[in-house]
C-alpha cells in the first residue's frame, strides 16, 4: 500500500483513532524521512473503553517515536445525530493543532458509503462529490491520502507489517446510519454490483470536478463585478445557497446581493432609495445612481424613438403600464412582458422607463412602443440602460 498523493506540507498531524485505517496511515507516513509527523487522538468519552484507546495510541506513538497530543472533548448533540455531533467535536479539536496539515485516514470504502448516504438524504451535486482528497480547513489543509485505497488493502498492509489496532465496539451498532450501510446495504449491493464502491468513488470525482468548475466560475463572476474574493468556506456556502433551487435564494457579499432566477445568477447591488422622476434634456448620458446605472442615447437611422416625441421623462414603474414593442402583436402588461423576457422580479421595480407625457415609450429589455418607433429611413433615438 502506498499513498499516491504528495504531502501538501512537511509538517503533518495524523488524526489517530486507533482503528486499522489511522494506524496504517501513521505507520506508512512514518517511513517518509522528509515529514515532520505528530499525532492527535481525540478522546470523545463516548465509550467505556475510551481510556484504553488513549493508552493504545500513546504506546503506538512511543514505539514509532512520534509526538502525540490527546484532546478530550465533550460531544454536545443539540439536535444532531451522535455521529454528526462527535465528528463536529473531533474537527474542532483538529483546528487547535499547531500544524499546517491534518492527515485523515478515510479510505475508498468510506468515500463510497459517504456518497451513498448523501444521495439517500437527497443531497445535490456537492453531497455527491463526497470527500475531497485535499480541502481547506481554516488556515490548514485536510489531507486524505488513502481515499482511493480499499479498506481490505489497508487491513492487508497492517497484517503484513504486524501492526496492532483496536476495534470500536460501536461499529457493530446498526442504529448508526454508516454502520447500517456498511453492514447491511453494502454486502447486498456487492452481490449485484461487485465494483459499487469504485463506481461511486469515480462518480464522486466527476461531481467534484464539476463543483470545482462552479467555484471557479463564481470567483471569476465576483471578480468581474469588482467584489472582494470570499473565503473558501463562504464561497462554498454561497454556491450551496445559489444552487438550492429556492426562488428566494440570495447571498449577501461585499455590499451586494446575489440572487438566482430561472437558473441564472444576478447581482443586486445595494441602492439608495428615493428616486424622483427626471426630465431628459438631450444629453448623451444621464446618470441615475439611485438605480445603479446610467442611460445612454445615440442617434440611428430607421431605429429607436422618433425624434418628434421629445422631450422625454424618466420614471419608475407604478403598476398597470402596458407596452406594444411589436406592432403585429397586441399591447400587453409589463408584468407579462417581463416574465416572457426573463427579467427578475426585483429588477422590474428599479428599471428607468421613458415616458412622453403620460404615454410609456420605452422599457429596458423590452423595447420601444410601436406608436413611438422611428419610421424607416428617419433619424431615431436609441436608448440604452447600462449598469456596471
Amino acid at each position: 500500500m502506498a499513498s499516491s498523493r504528495k504531502p501538501p506540507s512537511a509538517e503533518i498531524a495524523v488524526g489517530l483513532s486507533g482503528g486499522v485505517d489511522s494506524v496504517a496511515l501513521l505507520h506508512l507516513l512514518s517511513g517518509n524521512p522528509e515529514l515532520h509527523l505528530q499525532a492527535i487522538h481525540v478522546h470523545h468519552g463516548l465509550s467505556p473503553n475510551a481510556d484504553d484507546w488513549t493508552a493504545f495510541c500513546r504506546k503506538l506513538c512511543k514505539r514509532l517515536d512520534i509526538p502525540l497530543t490527546v484532546r478530550k472533548v465533550s460531544v454536545r448533540r443539540a439536535g444532531k445525530g451522535l455521529e454528526s455531533a462527535a465528528r463536529e467535536a473531533r474537527y474542532e479539536a483538529f483546528k487547535k493543532a499547531k500544524v499546517p496539515c491534518i492527515a485523515l485516514a478515510h479510505n475508498l470504502d468510506d468515500q463510497a458509503e459517504t456518497v451513498l448516504m448523501n444521495l439517500l438524504r437527497g443531497a445535490g451535486s456537492r453531497g455527491a462529490s463526497g470527500m475531497p482528497v485535499r480541502a481547506r480547513f481554516g488556515d490548514k489543509t485536510l489531507w486524505r491520502p488513502l481515499l482511493g485505497t480499499p479498506r481490505s488493502e489497508i487491513e492487508a498492509y497492517a497484517r503484513r507489517n504486524q501492526l496492532d489496532w483496536i476495534e470500536d465496539e460501536s461499529n457493530a451498532d446498526e442504529s448508526l446510519t454508516r454502520n447500517f450501510v456498511r453492514r447491511r446495504v453494502g454486502p447486498l449491493l456487492e452481490q449485484k454490483f461487485p465494483k459499487w464502491k469504485e463506481s461511486l468513488a469515480r462518480a464522486a470525482r466527476h461531481f467534484s470536478k464539476r463543483e470545482a468548475g462552479a467555484e471557479e466560475l463564481l470567483r471569476h463572476y465576483l471578480h468581474s463585478k469588482g467584489l472582494k474574493a470570499p473565503s473558501e468556506a463562504k464561497l462554498l456556502e454561497m454556491l450551496k445557497q445559489l444552487v438550492s433551487g429556492s426562488p428566494r435564494a440570495q447571498v449577501v457579499h461585499d455590499g451586494a446581493t446575489l440572487r438566482t432566477y430561472r437558473g441564472k445568477v444576478f447581482l443586486d447591488a445595494e441602492l439608495s432609495s428615493g428616486f424622483s422622476p427626471q426630465e431628459w434634456s438631450g444629453e448623451p448620458r444621464l446618470k441615475l445612481p439611485e438605480l445603479g446605472g446610467e442611460l445612454r442615447f445615440r442617434k440611428a437611422r430607421g431605429k429607436g424613438i422618433a425624434l418628434e416625441h421629445k422631450p422625454l421623462s424618466v420614471r419608475l414603474r407604478s403598476g398597470g403600464e402596458r407596452l406594444q414593442p411589436d406592432p403585429k402583436r397586441p399591447r400587453r402588461t409589463l408584468k407579462n412582458l417581463f416574465q416572457e423576457a426573463g427579467i427578475p422580479p426585483w429588477e422590474r421595480e428599479r428599471l428607468p422607463l421613458l415616458f412622453s407625457g403620460e404615454d410609456l415609450v420605452w422599457v429596458p429589455g423590452l423595447g420601444i412602443d410601436a406608436r413611438f418607433q422611428a419610421p424607416p429611413g428617419a433619424q431615431g433615438l436609441v436608448p440604452e440602460w447600462l449598469k456596471p
